[in-house]
């Protein structure tokens, strides 16, 4: 089947669509996971990344544990209700200061999580977080890790030729140190979801890991996204038609922190997935962000509200 280019004159006004209806917003419900973006430096260049990382990429700088405890002190300091703290990149543990952030954010009480490849970046900080492991426990430090297919072919062929080994020896080493462990796979293969479940479940039982891939909490599955083609801009009318909610929207319950290259501080923007999207960008602090967001991006329709996915657990 050939695919539809987008319609040029889409997702061009924050208020309304190409066929003039009233665009979509997304007000914030309540405030329950915070992420932090570490820096899009990463040691892979993936062929779909959505933050465009790579070992060359830094127009997200690193943050530094400074940065993200001011953030961390204005959700204690105005009562936001956070549960969840995020550490997404680039590569995590790429940033020397993600185990000053995990020890901040687990000692204040906040679950957390890292998403990660689990190759060498992370490794190389195995002392550091069995130790967070030992001092906070298990329940309070989930790592999910990206293995994008159950196939070693069809993952390298979205990671790079010899990606997977170096993933699934640090995914078993993540499980059998008793950390809880998530896998972020995606949706390319042309198989139903069903199917795709079955594949993970196969190989986790090969690999003799508990995670339990029928759970969409514990293997979270990311619908391919491509900017350049078309999809429906989301309008008022469509929540009832597509019964679903605007709360079931991430950037319902969601913010990411983020600090651009050569910028004095960082910068709070509407969700994980639009970085660079300065009609994203939401202010400095948090009590700045709580606005309406517009869903006035292919992103929004295609991941968020037709693909019905979430960064969160």
């Amino acid at each position: 089947m050939l695919s539809v280019l987008l319609d040029p004159a889409k997702f061009k006004d924050a208020w309304t669509t190409a066929k003039g209806e009233t665009r979509a917003r997304v007000d914030l419900k309540n405030l329950e996971t915070l992420w932090f973006n570490t820096g899009t430096l990463c040691n892979l260049t993936c062929r779909n990344c959505y933050m465009e990382s790579s070992p060359r990429n830094d127009r997200l700088v690193y943050l530094s544990a400074a940065e993200v405890a001011a953030y961390l002190d204005e959700i204690e300091r105005n009562g936001h209700g956070t549960r969840m703290i995020g550490f997404t990149g680039g590569e995590p543990f790429m940033n020397a200061d993600l185990p000053t952030m995990l020890d901040d954010a687990l000692s204040r009480g906040f679950k957390a999580m890292v998403l990660t490849n689990a190759m060498k970046p992370m490794t190389r900080m195995k002392a550091a977080l069995l130790d967070l492991l030992t001092r906070h426990g298990a329940g309070n430090l989930a790592i999910r890790v990206s293995v994008d297919h159950y196939e070693r072919a069809l993952h390298e062929e979205e990671r790079g030729l010899r990606s997977w080994k170096p993933t699934i020896d640090g995914l078993v080493w993540l499980a059998q140190s008793g950390f809880e462990v998530h896998v972020a796979g995606r949706r390319f293969s042309h198989e139903t979801e069903d199917e795709v479940r079955a594949g993970y479940a196969q190989l986790f039982a090969r690999l003799d890991v508990t995670i339990d891939a029928s759970n969409p909490a514990t293997l979270v599955l990311f619908p391919e996204m491509d900017p350049t083609l078309d999809v429906p801009e989301i309008t008022t009318a469509c929540w009832d038609i597509l019964k679903r909610s605007p709360d079931s929207v991430m950037c319902a319950s969601a913010r990411m922190v983020i600090k651009r290259k050569g910028a004095p501080r960082p910068a709070v923007v509407a969700c994980t997935l639009l970085p660079y999207d300065p009609q994203f960008e939401l202010g400095d602090t948090l009590a700045e962000s709580v606005g309406a967001v517009p869903l006035n991006h292919p992103h929004c329709a295609k991941f968020c509200v037709l693909g019905g996915a979430a960064c969160s657990a």
